[in-house]
């Protein structure tokens, strides 16, 4: 099986907290469309984290863009907004302790319209060698004689 790389969603939305569950489902099913059942939950509860932090921290009337990219490698999640607030990891937990513990990598990234929060996961391609059917070895179907045993 070949997989194309580099697949790539992105979306431009005002969040609230209706938008957030509905863009962790539209997550999950791209997610499941590029056959990372696996990966659903963690990438999922990481991104239920970013958006929000800028539910809390930004505020319903901005507007954000959520990236979704997979490389073939990589799951990369980003979502970009337009405050120049930069997140800060907490001891408490949480948040972006969250994301960390959910993620290979994770970081933040000022932009000329506010900032970047980004994490990756690394998923590789799924291995269909079982999941196809094989051609059936020369002599299978024929039955073999079996002997039989000679009851004196």
């Amino acid at each position: 099986m070949t997989v194309p790389l580099d697949r790539h969603y992105s979306v431009e939305l005002q969040v609230s907290a209706e938008r957030v569950s509905q863009l962790r489902r539209i997550v999950a099913a791209h997610l499941r469309h590029w056959s990372l059942d696996l990966h659903v939950r963690p990438v999922c509860r990481a991104l239920d984290e970013l958006l929000t932090n800028v539910h809390r921290h930004v505020g319903d009337g901005n507007t954000c863009v959520l990236e979704l990219r997979w490389t073939g490698r990589h799951v990369t999640v980003s979502v970009a907004d337009n405050s120049a607030r930069m997140p800060r990891l907490l001891a408490a937990g949480g948040g972006l302790s969250r994301v960390m513990a959910l993620s290979d990598s994770w970081g933040t990234c000022r932009t000329t319209d506010g900032k970047v929060v980004w994490f990756t996961r690394y998923a590789e391609a799924p291995n269909a060698a079982g999941l196809l059917p094989h051609a059936p070895l020369p002599g299978v179907r024929t039955a073999r004689a079996v002997p039989v045993a000679v009851l004196v």
